[in-house]
């Protein structure tokens, strides 16, 4: 299923914003000391440039690692998106301000109703500003569920 507009605001916090759960997923910390996955920029014209328009990073822990070098992510696994605004200056393309963490977080038994993935956003980096919770069904893995194959990852290393 791809990613809808009502999908992608949701997932940017533009609705009300989640509460936290008991069984949420954990605020990354030091995810930028991960491994680099790969970066990607949305510009003005792309079909999600409202909602993800900006600097993407991805990060992997290192069982995140292992996932992508057999395409089955191991329990512990987690996958951080982190959004920046991008701005363009004298043929150049920097980053902004923070607008979303995202997260990806492995958990068999805690998210059995997403196939064992945990999803959550961080709205402007803040780990006290959840914009998925308990909206992660429809806000994140209904996108997720076309990469069935590649365990509900879209992103791939090039190692």
């Amino acid at each position: 299923m791809p990613i809808t507009r009502s999908s992608a605001l949701a997932f940017l916090g533009l609705t009300a914003p989640a509460m936290a759960a008991d069984n949420a997923v954990p605020y990354p910390d030091g995810y930028r000391n991960w491994r680099h996955v790969k970066s990607l920029v949305i510009q003005p014209g792309h079909a999600l440039y409202d909602a993800f328009g900006g600097i993407h990073h991805l990060y992997a822990n290192d069982k995140a690692l292992q996932g992508y070098k057999t395409g089955k992510f191991p329990n512990g696994s987690v996958i951080v998106f982190d959004l920046l605004d991008a701005s363009a200056a004298d043929h150049a393309i920097t980053e902004g301000a923070r607008k979303v963490i995202g997260v990806m977080h492995k958990d068999a038994k805690t998210f059995a109703a997403t196939e064992g993935w945990g999803f959550e956003g961080f709205g402007g980096g803040d780990r006290d500003k959840r914009v998925v919770g308990e909206n992660a069904a429809t806000a994140c893995f209904a996108c997720h569920a076309a990469q069935k194959d590649h365990d509900y990852v879209f992103s791939v290393t090039r190692d």
